[in-house]
């Protein structure tokens, strides 16, 4: 009888609980899920950052989840949301001024892990400066964005 060295068992060993973890199919009546590499980004027009909507769809009436990726160094210009707009920042830096003068210095830098409400009719700014930004955002839609005319100051 030959007996299985302690590194082979342990080969076996990790082969057989990633094969049983892998063999689990959950019921998509309960539980849907994307993994990284099945999370679709779509850049936007500007070119300063990528979306990848989750869940719901922010121009329609619902709840929505949606991934925005800010590029390095891109920035929104002052607006402002008809709803309020809630975000958990995942990776990176963000940056979120407020007021209607654009001005990037004017920013306060929130770590990842941090969370923040955008309050519905209120005048901000956001962005990456110098890092890639990844940020989650929820709410009710449809959203609506309107821009604001920077002031003269």
């Amino acid at each position: 009888m030959k007996v299985i060295g302690y590194k082979s068992w342990l080969i076996l060993l990790s082969l057989m609980f990633s094969y049983s973890v892998s063999a689990v199919e959950l019921d998509p009546r309960s539980v849907e899920f994307k993994t990284p590499k099945d999370i679709k980004w779509v850049r936007n027009a500007a070119g300063t950052n990528e979306q990848a909507i989750l869940f719901g769809d922010p121009a329609k009436p619902g709840p929505y989840v949606v991934r925005i990726k800010w590029l390095p160094g891109n920035f929104s210009k002052p607006h402002f949301h008809n709803g309020d707009r809630f975000f958990v920042v995942i990776s990176g830096t963000w940056w979120v001024g407020t007021g209607d003068k654009f001005d990037t210095e004017q920013t306060v830098a929130v770590p990842a892990g941090s969370y923040v409400i955008h309050k519905g009719g209120q005048t901000h700014f956001d962005g990456a400066k110098g890092e890639e930004a990844i940020i989650q955002v929820s709410g009710i839609g449809p959203v609506k964005t309107e821009q604001i005319a920077e002031h003269a100051h």
